[in-house]
């Protein structure tokens, strides 16, 4: 097997080109992280949107419970 580049200079400049080259894998890279923490971010707002909404549901139950509990009272009364 016989290199191609005489020393990591050349290796790294790659005859002129090293810079698309090495650009190119920068943002390979970049694409491949990205593609893996984006779900795990996106996930944990659901979460916690999900978290939110139940707890504006429960206190909407809370709100209505209380205001049938207060008015139950009247409607138990017998006509006069």
């Amino acid at each position: 097997m016989e290199f191609q580049f005489a020393n990591l200079s050349e290796f790294l400049t790659m005859g002129g080109h090293g810079i698309f080259v090495w650009v190119s894998y920068l943002m390979t890279f970049l694409a491949l992280v990205g593609m893996a923490i984006y779900p795990r971010i996106a996930r944990r707002r659901l979460q916690s949107e999900l978290l939110r909404q139940q707890k504006n549901a429960q206190r909407r139950r809370r709100a209505v419970s209380e205001r049938t509990a207060t008015k139950a009272p009247d409607l138990a009364k017998e006509p006069a």
